[in-house]
């Protein structure tokens, strides 16, 4: 399929709706390891915690042989086999939605772009999502998806360039294969890299259970806000850049800027960096 076949998909739109129920918001801070009092009617739902909601129940006849259903509908027919959540922008700009309530994601194709990087052929396909609760619209998401060619015999990960080591604030969490079955589960992802051992390595050419991008996003925005209790979100930013394998220690980083804004990101257990973002403040 050429690229201006592709690039046809562009202003594409789905529409969604979803009840925020209690249930997914008390079992992901299980999965996260915090001690949140049990979530009630009216509690503003966190940010990012959305990816709980608006799942996409694909019936398994359609769905690919890496997992995630099969491309040719809202998301465009990339002939590239590799798959990942390349980042996310988000912008958080009226109220926050709520346990309880129902809300509508609009979601549209933004744009679609090949480059070229050390690995090959690539395409970015960018998708802008608008979350809107019963008060209006609540934020908006852009998020980066990248297709990659097949893995060549030999190919090798560049090492990583180092990741600071001046945090405010910092944890370190070891992700295993039952973290990210619970991740997988709870964002209903059948993407095989995060599960399946011998897909990964055999298929995909990657030495280990891949850490899901949209978790260690989640993780840097958890350390930043409940780092700063009383401040309010108003934009966060995350972009992956290396992966990163179940077993491998990692480190958390968060770091207070003077303007305010706390820069985050995530290190392998050589220091390197391997996811970055920026989170904002009212």
């Amino acid at each position: 399929m050429t690229l201006e076949k592709l690039r046809d998909w562009v202003g594409k739109t789905e529409n969604a709706d979803d009840l925020i129920t209690a249930w997914p918001v008390r079992a992901l801070s299980a999965t996260l390891d915090e001690r949140d009092p049990p979530p009630r009617p009216g509690d503003p739902l966190p940010p990012l915690w959305h990816w709980l909601f608006f799942l996409e129940a694909v019936p398994q006849s359609r769905i690919g042989p890496d997992g995630h259903p099969e491309r040719g509908d809202f998301l465009p027919p990339v002939p590239l086999p590799r798959r990942m959540w390349a980042g996310s922008r988000f912008t958080f700009d009226g109220p926050p939605l709520s346990i309880g309530e129902t809300a509508t994601r609009r979601s549209e194709i933004k744009s679609i772009e090949p480059k070229t990087g050390s690995t090959g052929a690539m395409v970015f396909v960018t998708v802008r999502h608008s979350v809107s609760g019963p008060r209006g619209l609540s934020f908006v998401e852009e998020h980066d998806i990248v297709y990659r060619e097949a893995a060549k015999a030999g190919e090798k990960a560049r090492d990583p360039k180092p990741a600071p080591v001046d945090a405010t604030w910092s944890k370190i969490i070891t992700p295993d294969e039952v973290l990210l079955f619970r991740f997988s589960a709870l964002t209903f992802n059948g993407h095989r890299i995060h599960y399946d051992q011998p897909y990964v390595t055999g298929t995909e050419g990657y030495p280990g259970l891949i850490v899901h991008g949209p978790l260690m996003g989640m993780l840097q925005m958890e350390l930043a806000r409940r780092s700063n209790v009383g401040r309010v979100p108003a934009g966060f930013e995350f972009r992956a850049l290396s992966p990163i394998f179940a077993g491998m220690p990692l480190t958390v980083g968060a770091r207070k800027e003077t303007d305010g804004s706390v820069m985050t990101w995530i290190a392998n257990d050589k220091g390197g960096l391997v996811q970055q973002g920026k989170a904002i403040f009212k």
